[in-house]
């Protein structure tokens, strides 16, 4: 079955650009040129994913990705021509998979949609006879068979990203975890050493379980090697 995936951008000639190549690799290809007819395509469609550029005429993509993440998993990709890091940030901590700036490849486009949608699809490839699936500590309950997460009783909505990285973490307790090693089992791809986005999703992953920044009770730091949970 071919995958669907869609492109918001109000900028028509990157629509269709992307839309030719996307159709080449086989995808099916929904575009929108605004947030409003978006949504609605949103609604009616089984979508795989989300392409998005930031500035449009009337909701801006931030806002866009955010009515994503309240009702979708899917993969979401920033596209846009906003380069400046804390507009980066600001897109991963809204739900982002992952950013791209313009002018871009549009070959390195179609690899990485192609590379979010391999991770995506492994979420339903979970043998749910494996009590290793589980992790029960401290209060933090995580459940990689329906990927909930509990912290004291409580739900905490993670991003697919977030729920990939604090599961890695959980089912090496005890071990420190390199960067290296944690961005490249989460995104499948090569790391670089320049890369801050491991760092980018810890800081929202303790943000969202209230995590001290200075003395953390889960996710901790071991400067210069990585991240453990205990």
């Amino acid at each position: 079955m071919k995958e669907n995936i869609l492109i918001v951008d109000d900028e028509k000639e990157i629509t269709d650009l992307v839309e030719i190549y996307l159709k080449n690799e086989g995808f099916n290809v929904f575009k929108f040129y605004n947030g409003k007819d978006a949504i609605n395509c949103i609604k009616n469609e089984n979508l795989d994913l989300a392409v998005l550029d930031i500035m449009l005429p009337d909701i801006d993509g931030f806002s866009l990705c955010q009515s994503i993440r309240k009702e979708y998993l899917f993969p979401v990709i920033f596209l846009t021509a906003k380069i400046e890091d804390g507009d980066k940030i600001m897109g991963l901590t809204f739900g982002a998979d992952d950013y791209m700036t313009k002018p871009f490849n549009p070959l390195e486009l179609v690899a990485r949609i192609k590379t979010q949608l391999r991770r995506y699809k492994q979420y339903n490839k979970i043998d749910l006879n494996n009590e290793k699936n589980i992790y029960d500590k401290n209060g933090l309950f995580i459940d990689s068979n329906t990927r909930k997460v509990n912290l004291n009783n409580k739900p905490l909505d993670l991003t697919p990203i977030e729920f990939d990285i604090l599961w890695h973490l959980a089912k090496n307790s005890g071990k420190v975890v390199s960067s290296e090693d944690l961005f490249e089992k989460v995104w499948k791809e090569k790391y670089l050493n320049n890369n801050n986005t491991v760092m980018t999703h810890i800081a929202r992953l303790r943000e969202k379980m209230k995590e001290p920044s200075r003395k953390p009770k889960y996710i901790k730091t071991v400067w210069g090697v990585g991240y453990t949970i205990e």
